[in-house]
């Protein structure tokens, strides 16, 4: 009789395939409904990336529009994505929804109650710059460039193998 030893990674294997097909059938599964909630009207994107309507569902079948006059027919499997309305515009018109209500100022300009703006109030004040100088920058490359050759003067380290006999 064998041991439990024995037979443990067996188990173990079983196990784990057991695992890997049910996530890939929820996988499937998920794919299978997102396909069957095509609707006439709705805007899919196929599994070769073009972006069409969907115009007739059958069983197995999806006539899709994908312009003025072109009609294409596809199989269900093909479809890749079911976008939603805001999405499809976005993807193939270029259309933004109305974010402007959505926007918060970068500052805090809007707060106050004056009609001056706040860059206009600073102007009296001289500006700083914060910014390196030149000369700095030619200290930086000649350390860099120095650096360089410090590195290619060093001998090179190998795993043992050499190229002298």
């Amino acid at each position: 009789m064998p041991s439990i030893v024995t037979l443990l990674p067996f188990i173990v294997l079983i196990g784990a395939m057991f695992l890997m097909t049910r996530s890939a059938k929820k996988k499937q599964q998920q794919a299978a409904d997102m396909r069957n909630q095509m609707q006439p009207g709705s805007g899919v994107r196929t599994i070769g990336g073009m972006y069409a309507t969907v115009k007739e569902v059958s069983d197995d079948t999806v006539l899709l529009d994908a312009g003025p006059g072109v009609e294409l027919l596809f199989a269900k499997n093909a479809i890749g994505a079911v976008l939603s309305d805001d999405e499809y515009n976005r993807i193939v018109h270029g259309v933004e929804h109305d974010l402007k209500s959505d926007v918060v100022p970068d500052d805090a300009s809007s707060l106050t109650e004056t009609d001056e703006p706040a860059a206009a109030a600073d102007s009296d004040e001289k500006s700083v710059d914060l910014g390196k100088k030149d000369e700095d920058k030619a200290e930086e490359s000649a350390d860099a460039v120095s650096a360089e050759a410090k590195t290619d003067d060093e001998p090179k380290k190998t795993d043992g193998d050499s190229d002298a006999k």
